[in-house]
């Protein structure tokens, strides 16, 4: 099984909210997830993201990787460089 740091969306339309999770790559985009890690809102100003750093690194030594979008978070939160030292 193939995990991934994704991400899945919450909200009604036109104002999304996501949380990020570490699902099996197969599964779909809003489907059965293994954990919540944290969450992204690109609503607020400026984007308002959180993530638990501990669960992050547990999965992320289990095999979990990023989607690029998740990637993209992690590096402006300076996870991504903790994580490949």
């Amino acid at each position: 099984m193939a995990l991934r740091f994704r991400l899945a969306r919450f909200g009604r339309k036109g104002r999304p909210f996501y949380r990020i999770v570490v699902a099996d790559s197969r599964a779909p985009r809003d489907g059965m997830v293994i954990a919540h890690v944290g969450y992204y809102d690109p609503i607020k100003d400026p984007h308002e993201v959180k993530i638990d750093r501990e669960r992050v690194k547990y999965f992320w030594e289990k095999g979990a990787r990023p989607t690029e979008t998740v990637r993209s978070l992690f590096r402006k939160e300076g996870i991504l460089k903790e994580l490949t030292q």
